[in-house]
């Protein structure tokens, strides 16, 4: 299984528009993060979680030509808004799968009524095919996925076990049971999005005590602000099985 980080940046990536914020400003290629999402290829399958705005130029930037579908955390936009640009896949490919909670399938038929709608649709605009996903195990490409279901502040998003491998974006909170979900795995990804304590995700003493109390083998953070720090820096204090994520960064278990 491969691993593909597409962006490893928060709802506005960085750099963000107009600051001068010193990390905005690095020339480091591993300061520069797009919105959040990972490419997961095994075997001849191979999906994207979530597609935010960035999600046409994380396909330009790594010569992706194929997906077999996207797998969504939940609905916001940094998350969701590059639904859009699945046109070329669908083009090839034909009518594309989506997994979400039903929840999110309600706000992308909102957002993207256009694509959703079965009367006068417009020439060229993708068809569809919704998956609802609920808090069990469901099987892609002979591979069983596992949801793990947190708190993004009130809202209740989704991570994603697949085998020994998991995804946690956008998490403030997760309960014992939800946790017993990743035992024994040999990489998690987790946001870790700044220093100070925020009220919807983990900043870095949350995301490190997460790691500290499941154990994986080895922890990638992601979603991550300017406000965490330069990636050269910040790498420096992590421990030894702990790594920031950087965007087209490659992992293979």
């Amino acid at each position: 299984m491969k691993i593909t980080f597409l962006g490893t940046g928060t709802s506005q990536g960085i750099p963000i528009i107009g600051s001068d914020h010193p990390v905005c400003l690095s020339d480091n290629p591993k300061d520069k993060r797009l919105r959040v999402s990972i490419l997961v290829e095994w075997d001849v399958n191979s999906y994207v979680v979530d597609c935010g705005p960035d999600f046409r130029q994380q396909m330009l930037l790594n010569n992706v030509s194929k997906i077999d579908g996207i797998i969504f955390t939940h609905e916001h936009a940094d998350h969701t808004a590059g639904l859009d640009d699945i046109r070329p896949f669908f083009f090839r490919q034909g009518d594309f799968p989506i997994y979400a909670h039903k929840r999110v399938i309600k706000a992308l038929k909102q957002r993207f009524n256009y694509i959703f709608t079965t009367k006068n649709k417009y020439p060229g605009v993708p068809n569809i095919i919704t998956n609802r996903i609920k808090n069990k195990p469901f099987e892609l490409g002979n591979m069983i996925i596992t949801p793990v279901k947190g708190l993004h502040y009130k809202l209740p998003v989704f991570g994603f076990r697949f085998r020994d491998f998991a995804y946690l974006t956008d998490f403030k909170t997760v309960s014992k049971k939800e946790k017993s979900k990743l035992k024994n795995l040999d990489v998690l990804v987790v946001n870790a999005l700044r220093i100070k304590p925020h009220m919807s995700h983990f900043n870095l003493e949350e995301a490190l005590a997460l790691v500290d109390e499941i154990k994986p083998k080895r922890t990638y953070l992601t979603h991550i602000s300017h406000h965490l720090g330069f990636h050269d820096d910040v790498q420096q204090i992590l421990p030894e099985n702990v790594f920031l994520a950087y965007d087209n960064l490659q992992i293979t278990l």
